[in-house]
């Protein structure tokens, strides 16, 4: 490398080795050398220090982190309901939403049903499978949109809603699979919005925890967003009560190894939320 800098101009030189340049001279320098070494190939190490080099990737993080033997898809949505119209809520998508589901031409299935019991209040939260994926999604859409007694269904539940918003969702491949389970139970809803660029550093520490979190059978599904509001993890817990939360979650602590993962995954993280729901009568997951 010596001889090649021996070869820049007696000019830049003068601009390199002046014992005190002002700010305008030293951009002249930097900008001549830069001119200077822009011949030269991307592994100069010259041209390293401006240019930030990044691993390619081979595929998006959807690929490396969901369960490669199912085509499952996901969707959860928010219901923020007026208060005085939550019993009506419920009454109305316990009395229409089991029928919907008994038609066997539709590949969606019912994962989950819930009121917020600590969080936001007066909200309901729905859990969906689609058996297909994207295809299976649009299937079931199209069909609803010519069943009368879901349109009547959701006209009369638009007059009780304040808002309402979902997410598509794949569940990480080392998380179990939500199956229905007898209650009574309480349910935790975890919700972990991520820093950009961070969901395989997320996925990674968890596939080695997640063993922690299972001897209670608490673990209930794990899940990341595909379409909505994006870098967004949503765990989903189950417990016999409250006490049965802390202590649980306590002796998770006593476990070597917890503490690692803990350290390593709260720095990818923006904001977290915490809701303890109670579930609806049709609900799956009791």
């Amino acid at each position: 490398m010596a001889p090649r800098l021996c070869s820049i101009s007696a000019a830049t030189q003068r601009l390199l080795c002046s014992p005190r340049p002002s700010a305008g001279v030293a951009v002249a320098a930097g900008v001549a050398a830069a001119r200077f070494y822009s011949k030269d190939n991307e592994g100069s190490w010259f041209r390293s220090l401006f240019v930030h080099k990044v691993d390619p990737r081979k595929d998006a993080h959807s690929t490396l982190l969901s369960k490669k033997e199912t085509s499952n898809l996901y969707k959860i949505q928010f219901h923020n309901v007026k208060p005085e119209c939550l019993d009506a809520y419920n009454s109305l998508t316990e009395a229409v939403l089991p029928k919907l589901h008994l038609d066997e031409d539709y590949p969606c299935s019912l994962v989950g049903n819930w009121n917020t019991w600590y969080g936001e209040q007066d909200q309901a939260v729905h859990l969906w499978r689609f058996s297909g994926g994207y295809p299976a999604l649009m299937d079931c859409m199209n069909k609803l949109k010519n069943n009368k007694e879901y349109l009547e269904f959701r006209k009369e539940r638009s007059c009780m809603l304040l808002s309402r918003r979902n997410q598509l969702l794949l569940e990480f491949s080392f998380w179990n699979e939500p199956q229905p389970r007898a209650g009574p139970n309480i349910y935790e809803l975890r919700t972990y919005k991520l820093k950009p660029g961070t969901m395989i550093e997320w996925g990674n520490n968890w596939a080695r925890a997640i063993k922690y979190r299972q001897e209670n059978q608490e673990a209930v599904g794990g899940f990341f967003s595909q379409i909505g509001e994006l870098y967004v993890v949503h765990h989903l817990w189950a417990y016999k009560d409250l006490q049965s939360r802390e202590e649980t979650r306590n002796a998770a602590w006593r476990k070597r190894g917890w503490d690692e993962n803990v350290y390593y995954t709260v720095p990818l993280v923006r904001h977290m939320e915490s809701r303890i729901m109670i579930p609806l009568k049709i609900s799956p997951l009791q």
